[in-house]
């Protein structure tokens, strides 16, 4: 690195000075440095007050140039980076310069971030939420065999003994680490994405703080490879309405999940569904907050407006008649006359040739329409 920085510094001084700073950082990483003596190594190479603060912890350092406690209050910060540990934003570095910011000052900042997230990682503690996906999926793989389950368990930092909470989510705006974070403040969680879809260990759940937006599905088993199955299977069945389920509450609807695909698609009733509504998991599920960031997703042929407008309708005609059992009850949750609902249902009945006035008819529809919802995963 020196003696390509010595060749370049004739041609470009700001390659030669980037080179010259990267080499810095590598040197301070190499001797395992720890995050004062980064903050004094950096005020003093930018010759103004450096600072390096961690989200987790809130601990905060800044050191003058002259590689002393710098005095509050803080100056005016020229330049800002975030500092990134497993995919996580755990804290910040920045220059406090009286004028404008240096010509390096970026890489300065970009480089000293990188070493803090190192040494971090490194001393501790990090507290990050994020963790590496292959020890999660050791923690929920069917195929991992208890001693390794239970080492990589240790390694997320969850002690033997107490069970391990597992929820499967979907999250299309918020990252998942603050809704692990939301959900179990001050306790251990860790998250990964594996397969499109979240997965959160926890100490503890608190179901009523999952965020507007997000769809969870809880295990109840203690094993934590069961209660990731457990939690899938509720995650598939979460609604706009019910966006978030326990295993538990399923009932003898978790019994749908074990049924082959194609067993469920040549159901009559199902398929009839699928013909009223489209394709389960399609745009009109995207527009009731079903929407998830499934990079491996098909595409699919997005339907014209009206016809979308007309699937919606229907699936929240059906869904809230289904939830509430009573047409007068469905018109007070879809804010309709409930003469309205009651030609909404009639016709949405003689299209699934089901009456849905009486007690098997409301079954039959409410099983097709768990079925729907799980084809759509």
């Amino acid at each position: 690195m020196e003696a390509l920085a010595v060749r370049l510094s004739g041609l470009d001084p700001y390659v030669d000075g980037a080179l010259r700073i990267v080499a810095f950082y590598d040197t301070l990483m190499r001797r395992r440095v720890d995050l004062p003596a980064l903050a004094r190594a950096s005020a003093g190479l930018a010759e103004c007050v450096a600072g390096v603060g961690l989200r987790g912890t809130g601990r905060t350092i800044r050191v003058g140039p002259d590689g002393r406690e710098a005095p509050d209050p803080a100056g005016p910060v020229s330049g800002t980076v975030a500092v990134v540990l497993d995919e996580e934003e755990i804290g910040t570095v920045w220059l406090e310069r009286a004028g404008p910011a240096g010509p390096l000052d970026e890489v300065l900042l970009d480089r000293l971030a990188l070493a803090v997230a190192g040494a971090v990682e490194r001393y501790g503690p990090a507290r990050t939420t994020m963790a590496d996906p292959a020890l999660v999926e050791l923690v929920i793989g069917a195929e991992t065999d208890e001693v390794a389950r239970a080492r990589a368990l240790r390694l997320l930092g969850f002690a033997a003994g107490p069970v391990v909470r597992v929820a499967a989510v979907r999250s299309p705006r918020l990252p998942l680490d603050q809704v692990g974070g939301a959900v179990c403040p001050g306790g251990t969680v860790k998250a990964a994405r594996i397969g499109g879809v979240g997965v959160l260990l926890a100490s503890a759940v608190d179901r009523d703080r999952f965020p507007a937006g997000v769809r969870a599905g809880l295990g109840a088993a203690d094993r934590p490879d069961l209660a990731w199955r457990e939690a899938r299977t509720a995650l598939r069945l979460t609604t706009a309405r019910e966006p978030v389920l326990e295993h538990a509450e399923l009932g003898a609807l978790a019994l749908l999940a074990e049924v082959p695909r194609e067993v469920l698609r040549g159901n009559p009733d199902v398929a009839a569904l699928v013909r009223l509504a489209g394709a389960p998991g399609g745009p009109e599920e995207d527009a009731r907050g079903n929407g998830d960031d499934r990079e491996a997703q098909a595409p699919r042929e997005a339907p014209a407006p009206r016809e979308a407008r007309e699937a919606l309708d229907t699936l929240n005609t059906l869904e809230a008649y289904c939830a509430a059992g009573s047409l007068r009850r469905a018109a007070d949750a879809l804010h309709l006359h409930h003469s309205s609902v009651a030609r909404r249902v009639d016709l949405i009945g003689r299209a699934l040739s089901v009456d849905l006035t009486t007690p098997t008819g409301l079954t039959r529809a409410r099983m097709a329409l768990a079925a729907w919802r799980l084809l759509g995963d």
